[in-house]
């Protein structure tokens, strides 16, 4: 995310020596992107960054993936599905591939443990609740309606103010807004759908003390994703100044200003951010087409290359009333499957102004399996309800 930040203490000059009033040396973190080729940010530390005591196994909540075969679109019923307290270790699997693994959790008001995902960035819808992602950044505010953004390797704890529901999606890569919408040297531009003023990133540091602090660390191995319990000397969050454009930071959707058009708009102007071989587009409250023969719900499509994935969080999608979704619901249709409206949302769709909707899609370029959270949140008459409709 190139748009620079600076917070707390910071030498003037980087890599050089910087002290506490005691004269002690901080020590320098830089926490960068792609081998020193991309975004990055300085962190200035009490204690060692590297200093452990202790590494065990954590044992992950259940990966496991079922493939999408014999081949048929799929309805999640997410509300329905019982997970655990915790921010992160109650976190169950939906959807998942090599690339992007999409999980869902229900929170309790009680702290997550100490966590950093060093597979990739993470964004994580919030779909209700409030509440606080203290990270060794500072804090960054949640609530409903959010994106957060965490950056890959950023040590975190979610705090909840409230019970809160979280739709987890983890990437293997880097996550970003998209690029047709930056100019070259990272500035959102004019045409896209929000700007740097709606990112909210943390404005002060937030200072703890404590040793042999345990800190669960997702990762990879040939084994595939595993866990890692590290216990550190000193505690992480003893970073007394940073700068740079690598921060966790906040998007709500009702900043996002919806592209419209004359005629039915494709999904790419929905578009939010982007990982590798994925998309993030959020489908909001909206003007819709304004030709006199428009039908504002989409047209039937073979996304040939891409599996969708639609979780509906707010409002009543037109295209799909009488399908049996609603809020709550994932559909999941995949590539190979041409798919589109239920047949009565055509016509009654028809002079439609306006939809009240909210819906986040994740659309992925490789075939998503299903988590042990997908099967058993699963409405297993979803694929037929086109043929049982007018």
């Amino acid at each position: 995310m190139a748009y620079y930040r600076a917070v707390g203490e910071i030498p003037p000059t980087r890599h050089t020596q910087h002290r506490d009033p005691e004269g002690r040396l901080y020590y320098e973190e830089l926490m960068g992107e792609e081998g020193f080729s991309s975004d990055s940010s300085l962190l200035y530390h009490r204690g060692v960054p590297s200093a452990i005591v202790a590494s065990e196994v954590w044992e992950l909540p259940d990966q496991g993936r079922t493939p999408n075969h014999p081949l048929k679109p799929r309805h999640l019923k997410l509300h329905e599905l019982e997970t655990g307290l915790d921010a992160v270790e109650g976190r169950r699997l939906v959807l998942g591939n090599n690339d992007v693994r999409i999980s869902y959790v229900v929170t309790g008001t009680d702290p997550s443990p100490y966590y950093r995902n060093a597979i990739g960035d993470e964004c994580v819808y919030v779909e209700s609740g409030s509440g606080v992602v203290v990270t060794v950044f500072g804090v960054v505010d949640y609530r409903a309606g959010d994106y957060v953004i965490v950056p890959r390797a950023t040590t975190h704890c979610w705090v909840p103010a409230e019970p809160s529901r979280l739709y987890a999606i983890e990437a293997n890569s880097h996550i970003a807004p998209p690029k047709r919408y930056l100019s070259r040297y990272g500035q959102l531009l004019e045409h896209a759908p929000y700007c740097e003023r709606d990112l909210y990133g943390p404005t002060e540091p937030f200072l703890v003390d404590g040793t042999d602090v345990d800190v669960l660390v997702k990762h990879r191995t040939s084994a595939g994703v595993v866990g890692t319990r590290l216990t550190y000397a000193t505690h992480p969050f003893d970073v007394v100044g940073w700068d740079g454009c690598l921060y966790p930071y906040t998007f709500n959707i009702e900043d996002y200003m919806p592209i419209t058009g004359k005629v039915h708009q494709p999904p790419p102007v929905h578009q939010v951010f982007e990982g590798h071989n994925f998309v993030i587009c959020n489908f909001l409250p909206r003007k819709v087409d304004y030709h006199p023969l428009s039908i504002p719900v989409p047209y039937y499509h073979s996304n040939v290359d891409s599996d969708e994935v639609m979780f509906y969080v707010a409002g009543d999608y037109e295209a799909r009333k009488g399908s049996g979704i609603g809020l709550g619901s994932i559909s999941l249709h995949p590539g190979g499957y041409a798919h589109g409206p239920q047949p009565s949302a055509i016509e009654a769709s028809l002079g439609v102004d306006y939809f009240d909707e909210s819906a986040v899609m994740v659309d992925t370029f490789a075939p998503l399996d299903l988590g042990e959270g997908g099967l058993a949140a699963e409405d297993p008459a979803y694929a037929w309800t086109w043929a049982r409709q007018p």
